[in-house]
């Protein structure tokens, strides 16, 4: 009896050894990938990828003059889903209607579920923020809508000039532009040396129209929150505005995809990808050269590339834009500088596969449709003239299979399937959201 359970615990000492380097060997696909991301690395190794832990605030990039803290972050979680600060529409069917999240939907990948993102004017939500249309009380120019498609706000931490043009922050590229600000007074908050996400949301919330009332802060309740974040301020400036974009500012900096599949293998989980997002990822890393723009800690970069895709006005289903939009000029457009024309930020890219509408314009609609695009290498706007086309966008001559691997990398590989954990049970005001109108109360079930 004894040998036979020493023979027992032999073998399950022998599985869980077996167990172990399952989960710690290497295979030589494991090994090129390795490699080949250490190549991207700017650090030499893995840790340049890895994305801290939302709650390690030291970690994260922040304003010192806004710095991080549970409270603050705890504040702006509210105030981005509450729909009761909506208290400046134009008509007064949009009161407390739309939030921040209208356009930056969770499920969607903190992106609209429509081409294009609408706010005030908005009506309707559906499951995924797909049946986000106009409301019929509104005129196109009344509307709260951009001529491109908001960005998500994930990793946005890591972002130093917001916006496709990268028009916020006074830091980064944006130095030496200082004439550009006194051009256009959404700018001129740029004087004041924020970092860019602040700055953005400073105007923000003013271009969005929202507000921080008597209302919102006592019969809501949001006083006490706004006491606790923003301690140190004099009542004057406790209740502000600004202080509200900071605390919204703060949050959205704790908005990190680090339990992604590619996160958990960059930390040293062998199995969290599948064999072809592994290849997928050697791809992107490789073959396909898309580290060499996606080369940042959120796969993104603080540059600016015309790839001559359509413009959002093109696709037929935008409110408010056209052929003559000078915004469709990106990075000119802030700039002022013919050079520049046509150019748009380079995204990060996690959770791209949540919400299906792609580059500034929305003209993909597949992440599939993308990957052919940058490997097919052809412009698809005539608009835009060819001298102005980045001259790393050429044909990449992958096969079909590496096609479909990237796609997958892309899809699944670096999706966070928990971004819920961003979002609050409820909001102070108990209203609905991310959307308060009929429609869209119905759809949400909060009605």
């Amino acid at each position: 009896m004894k040998l036979r359970l020493l023979g027992i615990l032999s073998a399950c000492i022998l599985i869980a050894a077996c167990n172990q380097d399952k989960i710690y060997l290497d295979t030589p696909l494991d090994q090129l990938l390795a490699s080949s991301v250490v190549r991207a690395s700017k650090s030499n190794d893995l840790s340049h990828f890895i994305l801290p832990e939302s709650d390690d605030f030291a970690s994260i990039p922040q304003d010192p003059r806004n710095p991080l803290t549970k409270e603050k972050v705890e504040l702006g979680k509210m105030l981005f889903f509450e729909t009761g600060i909506a208290l400046s529409p134009t008509k007064e069917a949009g009161k407390k209607t739309y939030s921040c999240a209208s356009c930056h939907v969770p499920s969607a990948g903190f992106r609209p579920g429509t081409p294009q993102g609408i706010a005030d004017g908005g009506i309707g939500f559906g499951s995924n923020g797909e049946n986000r249309s106009k409301l019929a009380a509104y005129r196109d120019f009344e509307m709260d809508v951009q001529s491109v498609r908001p960005l998500s706000v994930l990793n946005v931490a890591y972002v130093e000039n917001t916006t496709w043009n990268g028009r916020f922050g006074s830091t980064g590229v944006n130095v030496g532009t200082e004439d550009r600000w006194d051009l256009d007074p959404t700018l001129h908050v740029n004087e004041e040396g924020f970092a860019a996400l602040e700055t953005q949301n400073i105007e923000g919330l003013e271009v969005h129209r929202m507000e921080i009332t008597e209302e919102v802060l006592d019969d809501y309740g949001y006083r006490t929150y706004f006491d606790q974040a923003f301690a140190e301020d004099s009542d004057e400036e406790r209740y502000s505005k600004r202080n509200a974009a900071f605390a919204i500012s703060a949050y959205l900096r704790t908005l990190l995809t680090n339990q992604s599949p590619f996160q958990d293998y960059l930390k040293g989980d062998k199995e969290a990808l599948s064999e072809q997002e592994k290849r997928g990822a050697l791809v992107f890393f490789s073959d396909a050269k898309c580290y060499h723009c996606h080369k940042e800690k959120n796969l993104g970069a603080n540059e600016f590339y015309a790839l001559g895709v359509n413009d959002l006005y093109q696709t037929g289903v935008a409110f408010n834009t056209s052929k003559e939009d000078v915004r469709n000029l990106g990075r000119g457009e802030y700039s002022g500088k013919a050079e520049d024309n046509h150019k748009f930020k380079i995204p990060q890219l996690y959770n791209l596969g949540d919400s299906p509408f792609y580059f500034h314009g929305s003209s993909k609609y597949s992440l599939k449709e993308v990957v052919e695009y940058f490997n097919e290498g052809i412009p698809e706007n005539s608009d835009v003239p060819t001298e102005q086309v980045a001259r790393q966008f050429k044909p990449l001559n992958l096969s079909d299979q590496q096609v479909e691997d990237l796609t997958v990398f892309l899809e699944s590989g670096l999706r966070d399937p928990n971004l819920n954990r961003y979002v609050p049970e409820r909001v102070l005001s108990g209203f609905c959201f991310p959307n308060n109108d009929l429609f869209s109360q119905i759809e949400l079930g909060c009605e």
